[in-house]
């Protein structure tokens, strides 16, 4: 499990899958974990929030793309990857501390340092959104390493394979043209890092 937590720790997007009369839905979804939950926010008008509240099975997965796979051969061409998909339910959150808690690990996740520098959200923007805690009831990891896997006969062809390696990274910071003047960048952003780690492929 703890590999579960790890990757989803890395994460920032989650595809989230449901299935309504026969209708499969997925949407992708920013999320937030405390390594016992997994958090999820939208519109409190959203079709994917009011079903997911009732308790309706849903799918949850994430992955991480760590870099491409040069085989000899198309056919062994790859990806190193890491991968999680969960099955459970999600349940709302209705207590107003526990709310506030919930979208502070949401936040913290993506932008660690964020939280404590903006406005906190207001009453109404509180009751605009909902806050669901899914339970993880199964999970399990997926990982691809390493260089590429090419047939015996292929190695001798005089064709480059390798890895080539791919990361996630922050660039320069865009001020909002609408931003004050004299208003210095953040700490949350200065001290931003990727989120994703350097792929453990092999060249």
């Amino acid at each position: 499990m703890a590999n579960v937590w790890d990757i989803l720790a890395e994460g920032s997007i989650a595809a989230v899958g449901f299935s309504i009369h026969g209708q499969p839905f997925v949407i992708p979804m920013l999320y937030g974990s405390d390594r016992e939950l997994i958090y999820l926010h939208g519109s409190a008008a959203s079709r994917l929030m009011r079903q997911l509240e009732t308790g309706l099975a849903a799918c949850l997965t994430v992955t991480l793309i760590d870099g491409i796979v040069m085989a000899r051969s198309a056919f062994n061409h790859s990806m190193n990857y890491r991968s999680v998909v969960a099955f459970g339910t999600a349940k709302k959150i209705t207590d107003a501390a526990q709310k506030q808690s919930a979208l502070r690990t949401i936040s913290e996740h993506g932008s660690p340092g964020r939280w404590a520098e903006v406005r906190g959200p207001s009453q109404k923007e509180l009751k605009a959104t909902t806050v669901l805690a899914f339970h993880m009831e199964e999970a399990s990891a997926k990982v691809r390493t390493g260089p590429p896997s090419d047939d015996d006969a292929d190695y001798a062809l005089n064709i480059w394979a390798g890895v080539l390696p791919l990361h996630v990274t922050a660039g320069d910071p865009i001020a909002d043209p609408k931003l004050r003047d004299a208003i210095e960048l953040p700490e949350s952003i200065r001290n931003f890092e990727t989120r994703q780690l350097k792929p453990r492929s092999k060249s």
